[in-house]
C-alpha cells in the first residue's frame, strides 16, 4: 500500500481532447475537486482521437512533471498498454473514462461503454419489442477504434437482438462537427425513410437542424449514447428523444478522489464509476444537471496549484 504523503501531491491528467462539452464537464469536475483536495493538477489534451503519438508525448511530459500519479483518458482501448504497465511500476497509472486493455494498472474511473450502447438499444427495444412493426436505425457512434465506440456498438447490437429494430447502417467518424455533418447528410440521403438516427453527442446536436430541414413527411428521431449541453437542451425542447448520462462531472471528482486516496495510503476500488442515467422528456427535468454538465460559462482549466 502507498505511504502517507506530507508534501503537496502532483497529479497529471491526459485527455483525448477538450473539443466538446463531454470532456469539458470531466475537466470541471476534476479541477474543482483538485482545488478542494489542495493538490497540484496538470491537464494535457491530445487534440483528437487520431493523435496517438501526441498522447504518448504528453504521458512523457507527465513524467517530466514528476507526477505522483497519471490519469489517462486513452485514445484507443489498446493504447500503449505495455508501456503503461512498465511506467506503472514506478509511477501509478489510473484509467480515466475510456477503457484500457492494460490490466496491470492501479485502478480506473469510468462506466462501461458497452452498457452505454446497451442502454440506448434497450430503450428502443422496449418501444419496439420483437414481433411489433419493424423500424430502422442508423448508428453513428464516433471514431471506429477509439473513445469506446467498439464497446458501445457491441452493447447496442446485443440489446437489439430481441426487438423489431433493424440496424441498417453504421457510419464511423471523428466526434467533430465537419465529420459528423458529412455522415449525417450522407446517411439521410441514403436512407430517406429511416426511423431513428442514433450515435455520439456531436452527431445528435448537429442532427437537430439537419432533420428539421428535411422536406420528406417522415423525419427520424434522434438519440445519443452519451450526454452534452446541446443534447440536454435538445431533449428538453423535444428535438432529441433520449440520451445516456454517465455523470461526467461526478466522474471527474471520483477520479481525483481515487488517486488521492491511493497516494495517501487508503484502499481504493479497482473499477469505479457512477450510475448511467437514461434521460428523456419523462425525467429530464428531475435529474441533477450539476452531476453531469459543467456550468455554461466554464472554460477549460489546464492547471490547479503549482504545476511548474
Amino acid at each position: 500500500m502507498a505511504q502517507e504523503k506530507t508534501s503537496k501531491l502532483r497529479v497529471c491528467a491526459v485527455y483525448p481532447h477538450l473539443k466538446d462539452s463531454y470532456w469539458l464537464s470531466i475537466n470541471f469536475g476534476m479541477t474543482n475537486q483538485a482545488k478542494l483536495k489542495a493538490i497540484n493538477l496538470k491537464v494535457l489534451e491530445s487534440g483528437g482521437y487520431n493523435n496517438h503519438d501526441e498522447q504518448w508525448q504528453q504521458i512523457e511530459k507527465c513524467l517530466t512533471f514528476k507526477a505522483d500519479a497519471i490519469l489517462i483518458g486513452a485514445i484507443y482501448f489498446e493504447s500503449v498498454s505495455e508501456q503503461l504497465e512498465l511506467i506503472n511500476l514506478d509511477t501509478p497509472i489510473f484509467g480515466l473514462v475510456n477503457e484500457l486493455s492494460a490490466t496491470k494498472l492501479v485502478a480506473s474511473t469510468g462506466v462501461s461503454w458497452s452498457q452505454m450502447g446497451f442502454k440506448l438499444g434497450e430503450y428502443l427495444a422496449k418501444k419496439h419489442p420483437k414481433g411489433s412493426k419493424p423500424v430502422t436505425l442508423a448508428w453513428l457512434p464516433g471514431p471506429k477504434s477509439g473513445g469506446g465506440t467498439p464497446q458501445a456498438s457491441q452493447g447496442l447490437i446485443t440489446a437489439l437482438k430481441n426487438s423489431s429494430v433493424e440496424l441498417v447502417t453504421t457510419q464511423y467518424g471523428l466526434n467533430e462537427k465537419i465529420s459528423q455533418f458529412a455522415l449525417i447528410n450522407q446517411t439521410l440521403k441514403n436512407y430517406p425513410n429511416i426511423d431513428y438516427l442514433a450515435g455520439n453527442a456531436v452527431m445528435a446536436e448537429m442532427a437537430i437542424s439537419e432533420v428539421a430541414n428535411l422536406t420528406t413527411p417522415k423525419k427520424p428521431q434522434i438519440l445519443s449514447h452519451y450526454f452534452s449541453h446541446g443534447v440536454y437542451r435538445g431533449i428538453r425542447r423535444g428535438k432529441i428523444l433520449m440520451a445516456n448520462s454517465d455523470q461526467m462531472v461526478n466522474q471527474g471528482k471520483m477520479a481525483i478522489n481515487q488517486v488521492v486516496d491511493f497516494l495517501q495510503g487508503r484502499d481504493v476500488k479497482y473499477n469505479q464509476g457512477p450510475e448511467i442515467l437514461s434521460l428523456d422528456q419523462n425525467n429530464i427535468n428531475n435529474f441533477d444537471v450539476a452531476s453531469s454538465l459543467s456550468p455554461s460559462d466554464f472554460k477549460p482549466l489546464y492547471s490547479v496549484g503549482d504545476t511548474h
